[in-house]
């Protein structure tokens, strides 16, 4: 992958860690009002935003090196939620980024909260830029809305 000279050069290895404080909006009854399948289940973090909160961590151990125009999209998850985890405990996501094949980058990851490890498995990112991506989705909206 060719970068900027003012860019930090990514490689396998690289290691990042976020916290995470658990809020009710992180809980499975709050994941959104439009899936009433949710609203009576346990307080707990959702698996769902375990799995946001990992993208996260990988989005802001990748921002040093990416130029201004470039992100990065999840292409793949392969994650387990062994335990659940409750309101006001702390999580933390470690990654550690284990491949890079041109613009798919593969990380390790694992979430552990106060009690020991709830998660662990891959997650893949790809790198794209910004405006080649934005035109091409808006070019499927567009094809969408004459193709319904």
């Amino acid at each position: 992958m060719s970068q900027s000279n003012t860019l930090p050069l990514l490689s396998v290895g690289l290691r990042h860690t976020e916290r995470l404080s658990v809020a009710p909006i992180h809980t499975v009854p709050e994941i959104d009002e439009s899936w009433p399948g949710f609203r009576d289940m346990p307080p707990v973090l959702a698996t769902a935003m375990m799995i946001a909160f990992i993208e996260q961590t990988c989005v802001q151990a990748l921002r040093p090196f990416l130029s201004s125009g470039q992100r990065t999209v999840g292409t793949h998850v392969d994650v387990s939620h062994v335990a659940a985890t409750p309101v006001g405990m702390t999580v933390t996501a470690e990654i550690e980024l284990i491949e890079i094949e041109g613009r798919s980058l593969l990380f390790k990851v694992t979430c552990r909260d106060d009690a020991g490890v709830i998660g662990e498995g891959t997650h893949r990112r790809a790198i794209i830029e910004m405006d080649r991506f934005m035109k091409r989705l808006g070019e499927k909206s567009a094809a969408a809305t004459t193709h319904p």
